[in-house]
């Protein structure tokens, strides 16, 4: 741990400046002192009667201090004395001081124990600090030019020679409790499980930690502090990992997994909150400017960032995509230089500013969730590791053994533990958890509905968990059923993304596939979900489309049908048309689609506005089409109308794999003796395109083009 010195550096290294903190008025003679008597007035009345579990010695200096200058400036306001410049600038360094006191105490009253217990020596070094600028803005004080009395003018004389002789003060009961704390986590670090009565002695006896929500609410603490975490400040971000899970531990193992009948209710209401905000949010997506919305999730931005090739995606989402070992740039496919995440702070302050118009809230809605979010960004210690590891055999004898309401605090730690890596989520499935949420899917409570099918869609991102999901009896079942079935629109999302997840494996497709009712369930949410959910079906619609015997099942089930609706979706146009290119291959796929006339238009659709991506899908697709389609599928394509004037167009501004598809279309246009009457001269702006041999490119990569950046999110 660094000194108070170190500390107090970076303090002053990162002082605001006065301008932080002044209210526009008039500080000038007597607006100044008044302005001064109500500045300190408040903050005695708020914190002279306040103990504090924590710098209790400091904090009570530091109030004694400022009732010294209460009674100097009531003594200034009353008496209207004449005020020296000097005199002036000095209470005006007063302001500033008293204000950054208020915001030391705020601090250490808002703050949770464990967090004040972490930063003593910093925070005492803050008390310091002032100490020091309040010693050196007396003897700056023009004393003898203002005409004090003589009890004023001796208690600041007093103030004065103590402040003089004030050192650093670093309570050494409040260290003996930090050092304690981390010896916690060493002894998880040496692979032992700390004394249950230690624990207790320290969280409920000394630290007065007396129930499950009041833990709680200190892990949440530490976990916000990961997420504003500044690289300069320790403990560092693995340390509070380590020092999240000790705490996580203790919270199961000390006050067990019942939570109070009003707790539960009120979370239930906050839920139920979320899920209208998140309606709403949903019913105005389409007019949210699209540069708002971040590329992978197509929500709104709430922190963007700027990733080496210039694009712009939400911190938690690219940092999770760089966390599962990609690197690629989800939207450009091109190469990572570097793993920087640079703030797009202009962006930022559009989107703050577009909210506030709009009344659209900007905060993620689920604050646990996004923090978890910002785990990945620190290498896992061992103590942490062993730490989790207790605290799943905890979970996990819970799910098994537990009332309702404990399986169900049960299987949302799971879920939150199972965000944090691919070694949290190992060692939850070979603890044995995924029986127990198998069990608890198809639970009559929508939160362990919703809790149970999420961590198994956390758990799946492992590709050794895949098949462990896959293997166990009935749990593929039981995951369609959520998705069918689900009691909320957030368990049926996430139902579908495991179901993308899972359909990464080949052999996986055509047993998702044949599950009754799978297939119509993700053509139905791709037709009428949220946002979230229309991506979650389609990516899972794509993956189930690269197994060629799943066409016909897909057919049959709708799904056709539902992604050449979603060709007008441009959150998930790529991807549907992506499906459609693979469909035609097969003939059943080529007949549907010949008689579908919406398809055509709506690839053409795509060809004139859609992204990049986006018509270089479909100029595949169109092309598989009349490759596979014979000459009544090619008809129908010629015919489109202003296709020339598209080919062309993609032909000098389109991504290398469009240009060669649009050139190939050209070829099989030339050969169709319709497109040589109708098309005059059309060989002549592809001539170029002849230089190449009319072979078939049948190979997956080159047919088809989808950003298979598209992250399984982590919820």
């Amino acid at each position: 741990m660094a000194s108070g010195a170190i500390f107090s550096s970076l303090r002053r290294r990162r002082s605001p400046s006065l301008e932080a903190f002044l209210a526009p008025v008039d500080l000038s003679d007597v607006a100044l002192v008044k302005t001064l008597v109500s500045v300190v007035n408040e903050l005695v009345s708020c914190f002279s009667n306040r103990v504090l579990y924590f710098q209790r010695k400091n904090s009570r200096s530091l109030i004694r201090k400022v009732e010294v200058f209460q009674i100097l400036l009531e003594y200034l306001s009353d008496s209207s004395v004449f005020l020296p410049p000097t005199a002036v600038l000095c209470l005006k360094e007063l302001y500033l001081v008293l204000y950054r006191s208020k915001i030391l105490l705020d601090y250490c009253v808002q703050s949770s124990k464990l967090w004040l217990l972490l930063q003593n020596h910093s925070i005492s070094g803050h008390f310091h600090d002032l100490n020091q600028e309040i010693s050196t803005l007396l003897d700056v004080f023009p004393t003898k030019d203002v005409q004090l009395s003589i009890d004023v003018r001796e208690q600041i004389e007093l103030l004065q020679k103590q402040l003089r002789r004030a050192k650093l003060f670093i309570d050494k009961k409040d260290d003996a409790l930090r050092i304690r704390f981390f010896s916690f986590l060493d002894e998880f670090e040496s692979g032992k499980i700390p004394d249950s009565d230690e624990l207790n002695c320290f969280f409920v006896e000394k630290l007065q930690i007396f129930d499950a929500r009041s833990c709680r609410t200190e892990i949440e603490a530490l976990e916000e502090q990961i997420v504003n975490h500044e690289g300069d400040v320790e403990p560092t971000i693995s340390v509070l990992n380590g020092l999240v899970a000790v705490t996580r531990y203790c919270r199961f193992l000390l006050f067990g997994f019942e939570e109070d009948e009003l707790h539960l209710k009120n979370g239930s209401q906050k839920k139920i909150k979320n899920r209208l905000i998140t309606k709403a949010i949903a019913e105005t997506f389409l007019t949210v400017p699209k540069d708002f919305c971040c590329p992978i999730s197509l929500d709104l931005m709430c922190d963007p960032v700027i990733i080496s090739t210039g694009q712009t995606y939400d911190r938690s989402l690219i940092s999770r995509w760089v966390e599962e070992g990609h690197t690629t740039c989800p939207k450009t496919g091109q190469m990572l230089g570097h793993n920087r995440l640079v703030p797009n702070r202009a962006l930022k302050n559009l989107i703050m500013q577009w909210c506030i118009a709009h009344g659209v809230p900007l905060e993620p809605l689920e604050v646990m969730d996004v923090m978890a979010e910002s785990f990945t960004s620190a290498c896992p210690t061992k103590a942490a590791f062993e730490a989790n590891g207790a605290t799943t055999a905890l979970l996990i004898q819970q799910l098994a053994n537990g009332s309702q309401a404990g399986q169900t605090v049960a299987a949302r730690e799971i879920r939150l533990l199972a965000k944090t890596g691919k070694q949290n989520r190992a060692l939850i499935a070979e603890a044995g958890a995924i029986p127990y949420l198998r069990n608890l899917l198809l639970s009559p409570n929508h939160v362990t509905q919703e809790n149970s099918v999420t961590a198994l869609l956390n758990l799946s991102i492992f590709d050794k968990n895949k098949s462990r999901i896959m293997d166990e009896e009935g749990c593929l079942r039981s995951i369609v059923d959520v998705l069918r079935f689900g009691h909320t629109t957030e368990a049926r999302e996430n139902a579908a993304a495991t179901l993308f997840s899972l359909s990464a494996v080949h052999d996986y497709k055509k047993r998702i596939a044949e599950k009754m009712g799978a297939v119509e369930a993700l053509a139905g949410l791709l037709q009428e979900g949220t946002p979230r959910g229309k991506k979650d079906a389609v990516t899972a619609l794509f993956n189930l489309s690269t197994h060629t015997e799943n066409c016909v099942r897909m057919i049959e089930a709708g799904a056709l049908t539902a992604l050449v609706g979603a060709l007008g979706n441009e959150g998930v146009a790529e991807e549907a048309a992506g499906a459609l290119a693979l469909i035609v291959r097969q003939p059943v796929g080529v007949k549907a689609v010949v008689k579908d006339e919406g398809t055509i238009a709506g690839l053409m659709r795509m060809m004139r506005c859609g992204t990049a991506r986006g018509k270089e899908n479909a100029v595949a697709a169109l092309l598989e089409l009349c490759r596979s389609g014979g000459a009544a599928a090619t008809e129908r394509v010629v015919k489109a109308p202003a296709l020339a004037g598209l080919l062309q167009t993609l032909l000098f501004t389109g991504t290398k794999r469009a240009r060669r598809k649009a050139a190939s279309l050209a070829r099989v246009f030339q050969r169709c003796e319709y497109a040589s009457l109708h098309y005059v001269g059309f060989g002549v702006g592809y001539a170029f395109a002849n230089n190449s041999a009319p072979t078939r490119d049948t190979s997956f990569t080159g047919d088809v083009s989808v950003p298979m950046s598209i992250s399984v999110p982590v919820l």
